[in-house]
């Protein structure tokens, strides 16, 4: 009896971990990803902390401050060490003959050993060196230029990520609205159809664009997914977070002057400065270049540390003096070096006057692009007004009998329609706004145009 009582309480017990494990595990199992609410400037200082792209064009600014260092070490003096040892094949000697003998003199014994240093310090050398120090200092300049470029591209492919987010995201509201109201109609099209109002015919066409609905109810849901994941991606952000844009999609009235645009673009676009910074380079290296005709002047100096077998009096320990090097004559590789630098510099004048028109094109068309999407917003408010009435007054008539099922399906599709084309206008308008500002050379000024 005690025994059965003992197993009786023992199976009640791992019963009852059983369950407890259990509700653990179905609390784990359903409970919901963490949602993180991001405004565009919040998504932003994001993008800013963890983007790998910022953080490679860092290193390219690292890379360059690098180089420029390395080109001004030719203004200071190099030293050297060096040591060498030499077996003679003869003794060096001083040998005199005289009437009747031979006297020889020995200054160096056959094995030789020195130690020593070497300074050597250019004066003058033609302007190399400025114009040397001059390009470094440009070089650090174009790496920042491409540092902003690649900002700007990261914000233009935000806008496009987290306003694409929030566009889909006010997709599939309209989608579950408009499966809520057709389910709606379709279970009141089985009232009516049961009251012999209306035929089978009515009722399965309510049914099937319910289905319809729903599908595209889907749709919108994976939209949604795909556009979370590419989000998350661009701020490095975990997988299990759900991003909710706090930001609205919007649109401006009125816009600043097509001009104003197009003159900001040839003072601040990056390719056009880039293309200026180059031309600097270029005129910089032609100056490197024309220097070769020239003298290099220097002042070196010698120090021996140590020396075994050469007396002090026929070589000196110490040494200074001043020479110069002037290459007369070397193949006109100088005046070929020149005309490939003058070519260089003639070649980036035709780019930028190239890029700067093709950035005049570019603006011109997502100014344009701007304007229509204005032009779409105002229409389709309009239509989304006279869409409403409609479908509340074809509602109202299929309950009284005087609309059919074709017409209210017809009401509410064509209203989701246009709330989605409304949608995609300001969608369109804020990502082109983006670009145009990129283009410009000034995204950070996107905040100016909406409200946080």
């Amino acid at each position: 009896m005690n025994n059965l009582l003992c197993r009786s309480l023992l199976l009640a017990a791992a019963f009852v971990a059983t369950l407890a494990n259990g509700r653990a595990m179905a609390q784990t199992e359903s409970a919901p990803p963490s949602s993180l609410s991001l405004s565009f400037d919040e998504a932003l200082q994001k993008l800013h902390s963890g983007n790998r792209s910022l953080k490679i064009a860092d290193k390219g600014i690292e890379a360059a401050r690098a180089e420029r260092d390395k080109l001004n070490a030719l203004w200071y003096p190099s030293l050297q060490g060096a040591g060498t040892y030499v077996h003679l094949s003869e003794k060096i000697e001083v040998k005199q003959s005289l009437s009747f003998l031979t006297l020889a003199f020995p200054l160096a014994p056959r094995n030789l050993t020195t130690v020593g240093l070497t300074a050597e310090w250019i004066v003058f050398s033609g302007g190399k060196r400025i114009h040397a120090s001059r390009i470094g200092n440009t070089m650090i300049d174009l790496a920042r230029e491409s540092r902003q470029q690649t900002d700007a591209t990261q914000r233009t492919l935000l806008a496009e990520s987290y306003f694409g987010l929030r566009l889909a995201q006010e997709v599939l509201q309209v989608r579950q609205e408009t499966y809520n109201n057709l389910k709606l109609h379709y279970e009141n099209a089985l009232k009516l159809e049961a009251a012999g109002m209306i035929d089978k015919a009515g009722r399965l066409f309510a049914q099937v664009n319910m289905d319809e609905a729903e599908r595209a109810l889907e749709a919108a849901r994976k939209d949604v997914s795909v556009v979370q994941s590419a989000l998350r991606t661009l701020l490095n952000i975990e997988d299990t977070c759900n991003i909710r844009p706090t930001s609205s999609l919007f649109i401006n009235d009125q816009l600043p002057a097509k001009e104003e645009f197009l003159q900001t673009m040839q003072t601040e676009n990056y390719t056009v400065n880039q293309l200026s910074l180059q031309q600097n380079i270029a005129r910089q290296q032609l100056h490197i270049d024309q220097s070769g005709y020239l003298p290099d002047i220097a002042l070196f100096g010698k120090q021996t540390l140590y020396a075994h077998g050469i007396q002090s009096n026929l070589v000196p320990r110490t040494m200074i003096g001043v020479g110069f090097t002037w290459n007369l004559f070397d193949g006109l590789a100088r005046e070929k070096r020149i005309r490939q630098s003058k070519i260089a510099r003639q070649t980036l004048a035709l780019g930028k006057e190239k890029a700067e028109e093709d950035l005049s094109v570019g603006i011109d068309k997502l100014y344009t692009q701007l304007q229509k999407a204005q032009d779409n917003v105002r229409a389709l408010n309009t239509t989304i007004e006279l869409s409403e009435e409609l479908v509340r007054i074809r509602k109202k008539s299929f309950a009284e009998g005087m609309a059919t099922s074709t017409e209210v399906v017809d009401a509410e599709t064509m209203l989701a329609t246009v709330r989605v084309a409304r949608l995609a206008a300001y969608y369109e308008y804020d990502v082109a706004l983006m670009n145009l500002l990129a283009l410009c050379g000034t995204p950070e000024h996107y905040a100016r145009y909406f409200s946080k």
